[in-house]
């Protein structure tokens, strides 16, 4: 008798050399499918494993770690302020960005391949598009804010909530904007290379279809990088410049510094460094993957696999991870109700003091200078 042998991945590499990963889709996407995608062979099943596993975990994270800002920052009384409304816009988008993009792509990576037929690939991608732009935004206004205080000091004109809610309002219309496009012609929505998810279509060679990638990637990805960069910049510049300023008059007055306890504290230049360091870095991360596929796409610069079309995907949406650490935890007063209502999900192990963030405290630094 026969000894029962597992069946191994070389089995399945051996039947899959007369297919392609277009072959599982169903026949009524095909009309979407770019014939780019026919000269593929289908993704090892392992792959797929791997990332309806990472989404699944990025997706629950990203909710419990959004929801929490959302509800903490709406209902803690001192966090109700004008700049903290960009903040819950931005936790608000990236919650949305995985509730209504995990499941689905955990589902398709079970089936691999897309499921849920032509509409529902549309809305997918539309929704991607939608909350990806409105977070990508969001974070600039929230850069840009912190420069106008900063920088500006007791020139700038404040932020209210009427101008917090203004600003929310334009960002979701330019998003929207965006998004609609591809649904009345101007590029379109179609099934990615590893047909587990749709976005814009990067293979089409018309100028139309590329208009749309090329001018998106400006307003989308190297204006709001631009404009956080140079934000930080001279953000970075006026608190060097008060810290300086600040050392010099203790000299003159023979002191060792006009603030209480900064010897046993890290000096304001440096938490702001790493503050914009990590943000810049992290903002690049997230979106540079996909920037660079769509370019290599229209541009044909290089064969684009399956296999690449996930690292996109998976960076992206990573960014609605960390986004919560990097605009909510950093917040002491943030982390202190977060103790308060969360103690299991608090990073101390004691409420914080009520003090302010990094941002705030430089705006005081600049007032004093004032």
């Amino acid at each position: 008798m026969a000894a029962f042998v597992e069946p191994h991945f070389d089995a399945w590499t051996q039947g899959a050399s007369n297919m392609s990963v277009v072959d599982k889709v169903p026949p009524e996407m095909l009309h979407m499918v770019h014939p780019h995608w026919n000269q593929f062979p289908p993704m090892n099943p392992l792959w797929h494993s791997i990332l309806g596993f990472a989404i699944f975990v990025l997706g629950m994270v990203s909710m419990i770690g959004n929801g929490c800002v959302i509800y903490i920052f709406t209902n803690t009384k001192s966090l109700r302020t004008p700049s903290n409304l960009l903040v819950v816009n931005l936790a608000f988008s990236d919650f949305f960005m995985m509730f209504t993009m995990g499941p689905p792509m955990v589902i398709n990576c079970w089936h691999e391949t897309w499921t849920f037929g032509p509409f529902a690939c549309e809305l997918y991608a539309m929704l991607g598009s939608l909350f990806g732009c409105a977070s990508i935004w969001t974070m600039t206004m929230i850069a840009f804010d912190r420069y106008n205080v900063i920088v500006k000091g007791l020139s700038a004109k404040p932020m209210t909530n009427n101008g917090a809610l203004l600003r929310i309002f334009a960002i979701w219309a330019f998003a929207l904007f965006w998004t609609l496009a591809p649904l009345f012609g101007w590029n379109r929505y179609v099934p990615e290379g590893n047909m587990t998810a749709c976005g814009t279509d990067y293979l089409t060679t018309t100028w139309l279809s590329r208009s749309y990638i090329i001018i998106y990637a400006i307003f989308v990805y190297w204006l709001p990088l631009l404009t956080i960069i140079y934000s930080y910049t001279f953000i970075l510049k006026a608190v060097s410049a008060h810290e300086k300023n600040m050392r010099e008059q203790a000299k003159k007055m023979n002191v060792a510094s006009l603030r209480s306890q900064e010897a046993q504290n890290t000096s304001t230049e440096m938490k702001l460094a790493k503050v914009a360091l990590v943000t810049i870095s992290l903002w690049f991360m997230a979106w540079t993957p996909y920037l660079v596929i769509n370019f290599t796409g229209i541009f044909k610069a290089a064969p684009i696999s399956p296999l690449a079309t996930i690292w996109g995907s998976l960076f992206a949406k990573a960014n609605a991870v960390y986004n919560p650490i990097v605009y909510g935890i950093s917040h002491p007063k943030y982390r202190a109700a977060l103790y308060q209502k969360f103690p299991s999900l608090s990073c101390q192990d004691s409420p914080a003091d009520d003090g302010q963030s990094v941002a705030s405290g430089a705006t005081q630094a600049t007032d004093e200078k004032a």
